[in-house]
């Protein structure tokens, strides 16, 4: 549908145009093959609130690893109900499940990198392929590994990742949060200001980089979704990679 010059000229056009602008552009561009994925924690808000405001039957891929605190689950079931969300809910590919019960306590710690790889990234690149836009909620201020995103991305299979939020700050949702009086996941007051799989989260201080409980001390800053890690397609060579035999 769009050049890769078109899709870098709207990318560096949208830099000064608000994450609803950007919203409606890629609905209005690619619904129905168009959706939006959300981790349904309090940073996820904003986006959403103004992703449904835009169109309220919009997709939104919701990934259930198995390791999730229930406070998460249990959120993200009232938000669907009182907000009406069509949310679709991944899982992993049903020929790692032997693999992944054996493994189920020492994964997540032992090989973090692959634990996110079969539970997150593979079930997200499957829910993709029927799609032509994605809408993600990274932004800039995150990671290193965000500070060089685009706010259009075209991915190696066509699939354009848009990232509406990239230039706002931690500020800025807090400020939009407040706003519209959106709700908090349950455990952001208990510290867990980034809300990820329980086995690889903990509570953080107050001033502390919103994303420091994540895999804290494991030298890792990224579940895979957002980097080179997500353009992996043979299962044969991530299993070579990470120099585990399934059987």
């Amino acid at each position: 549908m769009f050049s890769t010059h078109e899709i870098e000229e709207l990318s560096q056009e949208f830099e000064t145009k608000t994450p609803q602008e950007i919203i409606r552009w890629a609905v209005d561009a690619f619904w129905p093959e168009i959706a939006m994925s959300s981790s349904f924690q309090t940073q996820s808000m904003p986006l959403l609130h103004m992703a449904l405001e835009v169109k309220q039957s919009l997709p939104v891929f919701f990934i259930d690893t198995g390791y999730h605190f229930w406070e998460t689950l249990v959120f993200r079931e009232w938000l669907a109900s009182e907000w009406m969300i069509n949310v679709i809910d991944l899982y992993r590919d049903e020929r790692w499940d032997v693999f992944a019960r054996r493994n189920v306590r020492k994964l997540p710690v032992e090989d973090p990198n692959l634990c996110c790889y079969l539970h997150k990234v593979q079930p997200m690149q499957r829910a993709l392929k029927d799609v032509k836009a994605w809408i993600s909620g990274i932004r800039r201020d995150q990671t290193s590994i965000r500070a060089n995103a685009k706010i259009l991305e075209l991915q190696e299979d066509g699939l354009l990742k848009v990232n509406p939020l990239l230039n706002w700050t931690r500020a800025d949702v807090q400020h939009y949060a407040v706003e519209y009086d959106l709700p908090t996941h349950p455990l952001y007051d208990k510290g867990y200001r980034s809300v990820g799989c329980a086995p690889c989260t903990v509570a953080i201080g107050v001033d502390e980089d919103e994303r420091a409980g994540r895999w804290a001390g494991r030298g890792k800053v990224e579940c895979g979704l957002h980097t080179n890690m997500f353009n992996k397609k043979d299962i044969a060579e991530v299993e070579k990679e990470f120099e585990l035999a399934i059987k």
